[in-house]
């Protein structure tokens, strides 16, 4: 994995706005609509390329597919791997924040969930169609053929983060259906690598659980929960130099009050033990800006670097370049500015249908980052 030795370097943290034809194409397969296979190959091929054009043109240095076939960044198992035949869940996991704020819960739930197909583990989890991490993969190549990038990164989710989103009716306990899932998504995880591009593990169950489907745990409980995730993410990628490996941690990509959101100071030292060698992590929203001091407190291992968040992903401000490099500059002063990559808090097309930052924002918004990096590497280098 590159670091930002002469410059600081820029990227994302996976889901990037999809062309509004193909969005509504990926609904309509969501609502079970017949779509010939080979149309569905072509518009991915030419979705993917166009996300990686456009980001090469906004300047960013490490790209991706932008996730552009994806309907969502955890679901989209359900269409590669068996044992997903049970009941649609149609309730989404209530928030605390939601409880504290019930006028702004009617107003801003997340009714985007109703188009995706969130269906219960009612089998045994195997491969019923790996050629889709194959297809994923040669989108990706064909994409960056001929093209100079930094380095290439491609999302997978977290055993973790697939269990809180599609509940379990079929293991004995959460840590089979879990160990299940991380002894299956191996195969996706280290297809990834071998390919040539670097791995990013989704893990939003290891912050946003917390007031999300383990609301009802206490701290503790909670943390000897994602401790738990951890070790058996780890198991998953045992087999995978750390340095090709990245893990984004987030706390719920939503506008929402966030106050019951765990501080990162509690969960550190549970992210630091999981072998990926970058950490993605939130570093804009409001609720998690000061955590940068987190730092100062837990030093960062000499192994390891940060991608931080300088771009909010749920409102449609154009944070201002000097912002961003302020933000860049914070980091760099307390853990080295060669262990700095400059991201956004999460993804901009997280769910289709669900996006809450209009697309041409969000390419404005990218482009601020690199011009805060441009800033911010005058200031830093």
């Amino acid at each position: 994995m590159k670091r930002s030795t002469d410059r600081i370097l820029t990227t994302h943290t996976g889901s990037l706005p999809r062309p509004p034809d193909f969005a509504e194409l990926l609904l309509a397969r969501e609502r079970g609509e017949p779509i010939a296979p080979e149309r569905f190959e072509a518009e991915s091929r030419r979705a993917v390329a166009d996300c990686v054009a456009r980001q090469l043109e906004t300047g960013l240095d490490v790209v991706n597919d932008g996730e552009q076939a994806k309907p969502s960044y955890a679901t989209y198992v359900i269409d590669r791997l068996s044992g997903f035949d049970g009941e649609r869940r149609r309730k989404y996991p209530t928030r605390l924040d939601s409880a504290d704020f019930p006028d702004w819960a009617r107003q801003k739930a997340p009714r985007g969930l109703a188009a995706l197909r969130v269906p219960t583990c009612t089998g045994p989890i195997g491969w019923k169609d790996f050629e889709a991490v194959r297809f994923e993969i040669e989108c990706m190549r064909e994409a960056v053929r001929s093209r100079e990038v930094e380095e290439v990164f491609l999302t997978a989710a977290s055993p973790g983060v697939i269990a809180n989103m599609l509940p379990n009716e079929h293991y004995a306990s959460d840590a089979d259906y879990l160990q299940a899932m991380a002894d299956v998504m191996r195969d996706e995880y280290e297809a990834i690598v071998e390919a040539g591009f670097l791995l990013q593990v989704d893990c939003p169950d290891l912050a946003m659980g917390r007031h999300a489907e383990f609301s009802a745990l206490s701290l503790g409980e909670f943390k000897r929960v994602a401790a738990m995730h951890v070790e058996i993410l780890n198991g998953a990628l045992a087999r995978i130099d750390p340095e090709r490996m990245r893990m984004h941690v987030c706390w719920g990509n939503y506008e929402g009050p966030h106050n019951h959101d765990v501080p990162l100071h509690e969960i550190a030292p549970i992210i630091l033990g999981a072998r990926p060698a970058a950490l993605c992590l939130e570093g804009s929203n409001p609720r998690h800006g000061h955590e940068w001091k987190t730092w100062r407190e837990i030093p960062l291992p000499k192994d390891k670097l940060i991608v931080t968040g300088c771009l909010d992903t749920t409102t449609n401000f154009v944070e201002h370049p000097e912002l961003v490099a302020d933000r860049i500059v914070r980091y760099a002063e307390v853990v080295g500015r060669e262990r700095v990559i400059a991201g956004v808090d999460c993804g901009f097309g997280t769910m289709v249908g669900l996006e809450g930052v209009e697309p041409s924002v969000a390419w404005a918004k990218l482009r601020a980052l690199v011009e805060g990096a441009e800033i911010a590497s005058r200031v830093l280098f």
